[in-house]
């Protein structure tokens, strides 16, 4: 296993930095999401609003991925490549996930939204997922373990499908992971298992943490573009994320729309 990068206070700083220009991305994305945009449309307004910042897109090129987010539609859990011929309609739940690199630091962070009016069971499914992200950040404290964080979220993820009367498939396949000086860096951070185990949470850390829940199956299938990710059982899925920071005082979620801890 890598060493999991530790980050200064200043690092932190600059991560923030890279953090606020995607939040501002998403901002503007979401904020175009209506029915008849296509999800090429939002690409190029995430990729503006990026290097209007003087900084650069982190998906575009990544592993040969030719976008700035990724736009996951309806049964598309992540990493949906955006089109100009995917037309958003009314009642479509969409996933944004953005990124970006400002002097050298990432930041990852993604949004799920509807097109117009969602179905009820859309909207629990994201807010589902949205309390399951925000259960994981709070778990994100020094001194922990890895795996508390993972606890937290599936616990958050069966406490909603109880409160709705639907059982959430929490993804298997795909994960959290560490950020800072790459996009993608140890360690793995699993959406789901028992606390107490892997690394323990050091001050410096810096941790992407993003479940992704269905109206289903917990499986998933890549399909031929070798990128885009659905449901194997067609159902739809959401997806939340925030890159955090481990800090004395607490989770600092480098990716919120304000300068906020």
């Amino acid at each position: 296993m890598s060493k999991i990068e530790i980050k200064t206070r200043g690092q932190l700083e600059a991560m923030r930095a890279s953090g606020l220009v995607v939040a501002r991305a998403l901002r503007n994305v979401v904020d175009a999401v209506k029915p008849g945009v296509t999800t090429w449309e939002l690409d190029e307004i995430a990729e503006q609003t990026i290097r209007d910042a003087g900084a650069v897109p982190s998906f575009k090129g990544y592993h040969g991925f030719p976008a700035s987010i990724c736009a996951s539609v309806n049964d598309q859990i992540v990493h949906g490549i955006p089109s100009k011929t995917q037309v958003l309609a009314e009642g479509d739940l969409i996933s944004i996930d953005c990124g970006a690199i400002l002097d050298g630091w990432h930041g990852d962070s993604a949004v799920t939204v509807g097109v117009g009016e969602l179905s009820p069971a859309d909207h629990k499914l994201s807010e589902a997922t949205r309390l399951s992200m925000l259960a994981g950040i709070e778990a994100a404290l020094p001194g922990g373990r890895l795996t508390d964080i993972s606890f937290a979220i599936e616990s958050s993820a069966i406490e909603s499908g109880e409160r709705d009367g639907i059982e959430y498939g929490v993804v298997a396949d795909y994960g959290g992971h560490g950020i800072g000086t790459k996009m993608h860096m140890e360690p793995f951070l699993p959406n789901f298992g028992k606390p107490g185990k892997g690394p323990r949470l050091k001050v410096g850390m810096a941790i992407a943490i993003e479940p992704m829940l269905t109206l289903g199956t917990d499986d998933s299938q890549e399909l031929e573009d070798g990128w885009t990710v659905v449901t194997l059982d067609g159902t739809r899925a959401a997806h939340w994320e925030h890159s955090v920071a481990i800090t004395e005082d607490g989770p600092w979620v480098l990716t919120a729309p304000e300068e906020t801890k």
